[in-house]
């Protein structure tokens, strides 16, 4: 009986130890871990003292990790699980905070309170910038580390609106970026010093919404290194080299007679037959060049409105003159509209070039004109900046009009020509052979004439030109045909009809001229006999 009493005794107390083990942690963590207290019960009073010792111990580490936690953002990594307020990783098989788990059973881990961001964000257009500090996603997604968000601010990883240049290309000013600040933000000329540059200018472009800076660079540094840079200043919401365009077209000669009527366009794109039906009449049409002779006999009246984006005065060039010229001439010379309103923007300087935020300002400024047509017959590199006025004047229904290039066939695609929302016009001669210095490609519409064509020059003068500078004219004007005949055309329309109606030439690639070579005449008529091209598109999105 006695042994019975012990035996019940016994197992009594090793109950007792089990249960009453998690209660010391339970009060160690209530009472801050400080309890000096024991429980014992007979024969396992030493076994629970030493595994008192051990849980005091195990709660006075989990109850500072605890706190620590309680102070920052867990981050959790590649290289483990480490405190926020140290960069060593925590110890395999340690718990992630207190709690009465087993040694080794580390809970799933908790959900950020803030989002991450993508590393793909890194890549920005087609040119990837490689963001500072990789940057964590957000729960769920790949792993990576959960930055705080004071963090991230100071990291200012790679954004959208950053396009420094791509590898190889020089088509820009050395030392110069274009900038656009985030809204609301003060204190230009301290950002600038900032980052080493000056402010040059600025220039509000009410269309898009946006005010851009042109910065110079004072150290030298190269454009796509500050534009990286720039990149991590929240201030800063854009930045990208200012890009150069060159007039496509070769240097004009004055003729030896003025008045010559050797203007072979006007049977090649059947003008006598289209002027039966239209003429252009007050259709807005801006002309993005260097400078016009407004004074020209022959353009008398052709000229609505004038912007000098380049400031200094607008001097009469040859380009800007004969662009107008092929048109809307209507004096000694015949222009395939003679009677649009043409916008003159001088973009384009006395060399020929214009940059990224000369045109970008012409076009903002015809495109709050009202303008229907915007020819641009220029070329150069893709820019960002310029794209987003063409995709604003897609949605505005204004058909855009570029010159291929006269880079060669091996060159890559010019733009704006090359752009999706443009019409590429490549240039012919007289015998409907290409012009062979045009630039080749499958975005490539169709073909004009723009070889030895007889147009105004300055100072009353005439002179011959060729290149697909002035083919790009050529087919604003017949586009400004189509417009008078049917106002409802979108530019989807307009160049549906334009490649529809173009004339099949023998032994040329599609790559070469496109659908072919424009028929003004046939092009009208098309419009006119078919009333489902008359219905305005939806507009692109």
């Amino acid at each position: 009986m006695t042994r019975k009493i012990w035996l019940v005794l016994a197992v009594l107390a090793a109950f007792g130890a089990i249960v009453l083990e998690p209660s010391i942690a339970s009060a160690a963590r209530g009472s801050g871990g400080g309890s000096s207290h024991g429980f014992s019960a007979g024969t396992v009073r030493a076994n629970s003292s030493r595994s008192t010792l051990a849980t005091r111990r195990t709660v006075r580490r989990d109850l500072g990790r605890t706190s620590r936690q309680h102070r920052s953002v867990s981050v959790s990594g590649k290289r483990g699980p480490t405190d926020a307020s140290s960069t060593k990783p925590r110890e395999p098989g340690s718990r992630v905070g207190g709690g009465d788990g087993k040694p080794g059973d580390n809970p799933p881990p908790r959900r950020p309170r803030g989002p991450g961001l993508d590393p793909g964000l890194g890549v920005i257009g087609t040119t990837p910038i490689t963001p500072v500090t990789p940057i964590g996603n957000i729960a769920g997604g790949p792993a990576g580390p959960i930055i705080p968000a004071r963090a991230v601010a100071q990291q200012a990883p790679a954004r959208v609106g950053f396009f420094p240049p791509p590898p190889g290309e020089t088509r820009y000013v050395s030392n110069e970026v274009v900038v656009d600040l985030a809204p609301r933000i003060r204190g230009l000329n301290e950002i600038a010093r900032r980052h080493r540059l000056t402010h040059l200018e600025s220039h509000r472009l009410p269309v898009t919404g946006r005010t851009i800076q042109r910065w110079r660079i004072n150290d030298g540094r190269p454009v796509s290194t500050v534009i990286r840079s720039l990149a991590r200043d929240v201030r800063i919401a854009g930045a990208q080299p200012n890009y150069l365009f060159r007039l496509e077209a070769e240097d004009g000669a004055v003729a030896a007679e003025e008045g010559d009527p050797a203007q072979y366009m006007v049977a090649k794109l059947h003008l006598p037959a289209a002027h039966q039906l239209a003429t252009g009449n007050n259709v807005l049409v801006a002309v993005i060049d260097s400078g016009i002779d407004a004074a020209h006999p022959d353009l008398a009246g052709a000229i609505a409105a004038r912007l000098d984006a380049l400031g200094g005065g607008q001097d009469p060039h040859f380009h800007g003159t004969a662009m107008a010229g092929a048109i809307a001439a209507r004096g000694r010379l015949i222009g395939v509209a003679p009677r649009v309103r043409l916008l003159a923007v001088r973009a384009m300087n006395a060399s020929g070039e214009g940059t990224s935020v000369s045109i970008a300002t012409g076009l903002d400024w015809a495109i709050g004109r009202g303008a229907r047509i915007i020819n641009m017959s220029f070329a150069g590199a893709h820019d960002p900046l310029l794209e987003q006025h063409f995709a604003v004047a897609r949605r505005r229904h204004i058909v855009l009009v570029a010159a291929a290039g006269n880079a060669g066939p091996q060159s890559a695609p010019l733009y704006p020509a090359a752009d999706p929302n443009v019409i590429a016009v490549t240039a012919t001669d007289a015998t409907d052979q290409l012009f062979a210095p045009a630039n080749r490609g499958r975005h490539i519409a169709l073909a004009a004439p723009g070889v030895d064509i007889l147009v105004p020059a300055p100072n009353a003068s005439v002179q011959l030109i060729s290149g697909t500078s002035i083919a790009a004219a050529h087919v604003s004007g017949v586009a400004a045909l189509l417009i008078e005949r049917s106002p409802g055309l979108s530019p989807q329309d307009v160049l549906r009809v334009l490649t529809g109606t173009a004339a099949k030439l023998e032994a040329a690639k599609p790559e070469d001229t496109g659908a072919g070579l424009a028929d003004a005449y046939g092009a009208i008529n098309s419009a006119r006999q078919a009333p489902i091209v008359q219905v305005s598109s939806p507009p692109a999105r």
